[in-house]
């Protein structure tokens, strides 16, 4: 996996959500603060 230089901005990527959904960092274009959190959890 490609590394992100420090000041660049992130690729954009998607992942499920906690219900499955597909969420895309591109959803968030106009926000200020984009706060991303990996819970370790039990399936």
């Amino acid at each position: 996996m490609p590394r992100v230089a420090i000041n660049t901005p992130a690729p954009d990527f998607e992942l499920p959500d906690f219900s499955g959904k597909i969420v895309r960092l591109s959803d968030f274009t106009g926000s200020k603060n984009v706060l991303l959190v990996f819970n370790r959890g039990f399936t």
